[in-house]
């Protein structure tokens, strides 16, 4: 795939293996990754200064280090990251992002699976599959999603502020992906590309100047294809949002061609396995968190067995959040914020379509 540069625009060439470039510009590679953050250019420049010297895991180590602006967990460890490089091929999902430091945010990757914010969003792209040959997800954290949409078949690319979101995502969680790590701010090295499918999942709410992301994801999608943004927190919602949130007001000016829908509608859907039934924005102290589709023409359809369903081959276990019947919550945290929606503590339904089992990595 070809980039452009985060600062002018231009075409990126190879100008080495590890390298790309442009007159006046030079961004680094590392493990496949394009890394093109412009506020971060003394860390571009660190990586480069490795890799040119023949030192890739030492610019691996490097860029492990770098964090989004909203971070406020703890500092990684040089020692720790040096550990996750040189024990990459062998680590598990969990064991390596201990050594990232990722804090709760881990528990929040590791147990997204089930977690009902993520069977939602799944839940949505499949009420309006239209059987996509190409994705790009924005904010696509470890690759949740894009795991899902490889394995029908469809070449993604996923996005990503933090390299080593991007990075645990190729490793451990969806390989057959293409990554790239820019600022949603900056020119996007994507811009000039179309994709069937445009999502952003469970973050467009932390993105800056959110009308200018909204219009650059509506321009990436290709003609017949659909944008897909999922959790929009409501800010009439009882009891406060779990996150950044606007009143519906907002969202309608942002998304006023919308098909929307509450986000329990669309759980009740799959476990129905019905179609969903959309909804207006309103100020429900009872929504919690919207999601939206944009496309032309075409209505949900039924959640029979598509996306939001493992695969044929796939190998199922017992969700790790139970301990026979009873619940094994990481944190009183995550317990808070995902347990009062959460489908697998039913004893009811089909246990693919709760989350009582589940299609993990292989190295979970």
């Amino acid at each position: 795939m070809t980039y452009r540069s985060p600062v002018t625009g231009r075409p990126l060439v190879a100008d080495t293996p590890h390298s790309l470039a442009a007159p006046g510009e030079r961004w680094p590679v590392v493990d496949g990754i394009p890394y093109l953050r412009t506020d971060s250019e003394g860390l571009v420049g660190v990586a480069l200064d490795h890799l040119d010297a023949g030192c890739p895991d030492d610019a691996l180590v490097a860029l492990l280090t770098d964090q989004d602006a909203w971070w406020t967990g703890p500092a990684t460890d040089l020692g720790e990251l040096k550990q996750l490089v040189s024990e990459r091929n062998t680590l598990t999902l969990r064991a390596a992002m201990e050594l990232l430091r990722m804090g709760p945010v881990a528990d929040y990757f590791a147990h997204r699976w089930s977690d009902p914010t993520y069977l939602a969003g799944l839940a949505l792209l499949e009420a309006h599959w239209r059987e996509p040959g190409t994705a790009f997800e924005l904010a696509c954290g470890i690759g949740h999603y894009l795991r899902e949409l490889t394995a029908r078949g469809v070449a993604c690319v996923g996005a990503d502020v933090v390299f080593s979101k991007c990075w645990l995502a190729k490793h451990w969680v969806a390989p057959a992906a293409e990554y790239v790590v820019f600022d949603a701010a900056a020119l996007w090295p994507v811009e000039t590309r179309k994709f069937d499918l445009v999502a952003c999942h469970d973050a467009f709410y932390f993105l800056p100047d959110p009308p200018r992301i909204a219009g650059l994801l509506r321009q990436s999608v290709a003609p017949g294809g659909m944008l897909a943004v999922s959790h929009l927190h409501n800010a009439a919602v009882s009891g406060g949002a779990m996150g950044p949130a606007r009143a519906s007001s907002e969202w309608a000016r942002l998304f006023p061609d919308a098909v929307v829908y509450d986000e329990r509608e669309l759980r009740r859907a799959l476990l129905a396995i019905d179609a969903p039934v959309s909804t207006r924005w309103s100020d429900d102290p009872a929504i919690e968190a919207w999601s939206i589709v944009e496309a032309d023409g075409g209505t949900a359809r039924p959640l029979t067995g598509g996306l939001a369903m493992p695969t044929a081959d796939a190998v199922l276990q017992l969700n790790p959040l139970l301990d026979g019947e009873t619940p094994r919550w990481p944190s009183d945290r995550y317990r808070t914020e995902y347990g009062p929606a959460a489908t697998w503590l039913s004893d009811t339904g089909e246990d693919t379509r709760t989350r009582r089992v589940l299609d993990l990595p292989a190295r979970w």
